[in-house]
C-alpha cells in the first residue's frame, strides 16, 4: 500500500476546500495526498449560502447574491438592505466540478474509498468526519429544500427571505427561507431547530406543499432539485489527535447559532495551508471564545424558550444591517456585539446564563 504525506479524510465541502487551497498554493507540488471520500460521483446535494465579509475562491460557482433581505413573524416584517456584505449561494454541483477539475492534473492527488487502502501511520491527516456517532437528542438545525420553476414571472429576484417565522411551530423554533434565484425560479427550505428525536418534524415535503400553496399563493410548479440535511448545533472536541488535525463541523468551523459554516471552512482552510510546515503543533483554530460563549448562552435560551424565539430572533435583526451580519460572521467588534445583546430580553438571559 502507497504512503501519503497528507490525507484528508471526508471529500465534502471541508475536505474539498483543504484540497484546493493546498493546491492553488503550490503546496502538493512535492507533496501528496489522499483524499478519502465514499460517493460514488459528484453531483449538486446541497446549496451553501452566506454574506461575503471577506473574498474567497468561489466565484465563479455562485448562483447569485443579493444585497435585500427580510425577516418575518405572524405580526410583523423588517426588511434590511447591505450592498457592503452581499449574502450569496453557492452550487455544490459547480464547487465540486471546479476543484476535481483542479486536482485531477496533479498526479499527486488521489481518490480512495477506504482509509484501509492506504498507509497513513506517517501521515497528517485532516478529518472532517465526527469520530463519534453524533447524539441525536443534541439540538441540529435540519432542513429539507427544493427548487421550484414556475411557469409565470412570480418571485421579487432582488430579495430573499431570510427567515419566516409565519408557520406551525410545534413547541420548537421552525422558519422557512427562499431564495429567488430569478423572477420564475427560487429555493424554499423548511428549517428545524430542535433535536432529531421527533419523527413528526420531518414530515418535510408536506411542509413545502403547504407554504408554497398557502403563504406564496404558488399552486403550478415543477421540482428541479431537492436537497436535505442536518447541521450538529453542538461542539465537537476540538483537540488535535497526535498527527490528527479535525476540520469542517469536526472541527468546529459551524457557527452554533446560525449553522454557517461554509466561510469558516475556507478561512480554517487558509490558516492550515500558512501554518502546514508545522500544522501539528500550531494552535488550533477557532471562531473565537467570545462566539463559543454567546451561542452557549443562546441556544439555552432556545431550548428552554423555544416559543420566544421567532421574536427574538426578530428583535436581533432590528439593529443596523452592517452590525448583525458582521456579529453572524464572527466579524464583530464589542460595540457591535453591546448592540445585539441589547435587544434581547434579559431576563431569561441572565437565567440561561447562570443556569
Amino acid at each position: 500500500m502507497k504512503e501519503f504525506n497528507y490525507v484528508i479524510i471526508g471529500g465534502g465541502c471541508a475536505g474539498l476546500s483543504l484540497a484546493y487551497e493546498l493546491e492553488i498554493n503550490n503546496k502538493l507540488k512535492d507533496k501528496t495526498l489522499a483524499i478519502i471520500e465514499t460517493r460514488d460521483e459528484y453531483k449538486r446535494d446541497k446549496t451553501w449560502s452566506f454574506w461575503k465579509v471577506f473574498d474567497h475562491n468561489f466565484n465563479d460557482c455562485v448562483i447569485k447574491s443579493w444585497s435585500n433581505f427580510t425577516i418575518n413573524t405572524s405580526e410583523s416584517s423588517h426588511e434590511l438592505t447591505n450592498k457592503k456584505f452581499p449574502y450569496q449561494s453557492i452550487d455544490s454541483g459547480k464547487f465540486y466540478k471546479k476543484i476535481n477539475s483542479k486536482l485531477s492534473a496533479n498526479s499527486n492527488v488521489s481518490f480512495f474509498k477506504n482509509l484501509n487502502e492506504i498507509k497513513s501511520e506517517n501521515s497528517i491527516i485532516f478529518n472532517s468526519v465526527f469520530e463519534k456517532e453524533p447524539d441525536k437528542s443534541e439540538l441540529w438545525q435540519h432542513f429539507q429544500g427544493i427548487e421550484i420553476e414556475t411557469p409565470k414571472n412570480i418571485f421579487d429576484e432582488g430579495i430573499i427571505n431570510l427567515m419566516d417565522f409565519n408557520c406551525d411551530q410545534r413547541k420548537d423554533v421552525h422558519f422557512f427561507y427562499t431564495l429567488p434565484f430569478s423572477k420564475n425560479k427560487a429555493l424554499i427550505e423548511t428549517t428545524w431547530l430542535s433535536d432529531l428525536e421527533d419523527q413528526s418534524l420531518r414530515d418535510y415535503d408536506l411542509q413545502l406543499e403547504n407554504y408554497i400553496e398557502n403563504n406564496l399563493g404558488i399552486k403550478n410548479y415543477k421540482i428541479n432539485f431537492t436537497e436535505k440535511g442536518a447541521i450538529p448545533l453542538f461542539s465537537p472536541t476540538l483537540r488535535n489527535n497526535n498527527n490528527i488535525i479535525n476540520i469542517g463541523s469536526a472541527g468546529g468551523m459551524t457557527r452554533l447559532s446560525t449553522g454557517y459554516t461554509f466561510l469558516n471552512i475556507q478561512e480554517h482552510s487558509r490558516y492550515i495551508v500558512k501554518n502546514i510546515d508545522n500544522i501539528t503543533e500550531a494552535k488550533i483554530f477557532s471562531l473565537g471564545k467570545k462566539y463559543q460563549f454567546l451561542d452557549k448562552v443562546f441556544l439555552k435560551v432556545l431550548e428552554k424558550y423555544p416559543e420566544k424565539m421567532p421574536k427574538i430572533f426578530f428583535n436581533m435583526f432590528k439593529t443596523s444591517s452592517n452590525t448583525i451580519i458582521k456579529f453572524l460572521s464572527n466579524k464583530s467588534n464589542v460595540i457591535e456585539d453591546i448592540n445585539i445583546i441589547r435587544k434581547m430580553p434579559k431576563l431569561i438571559f441572565l437565567k440561561a446564563l447562570f443556569n
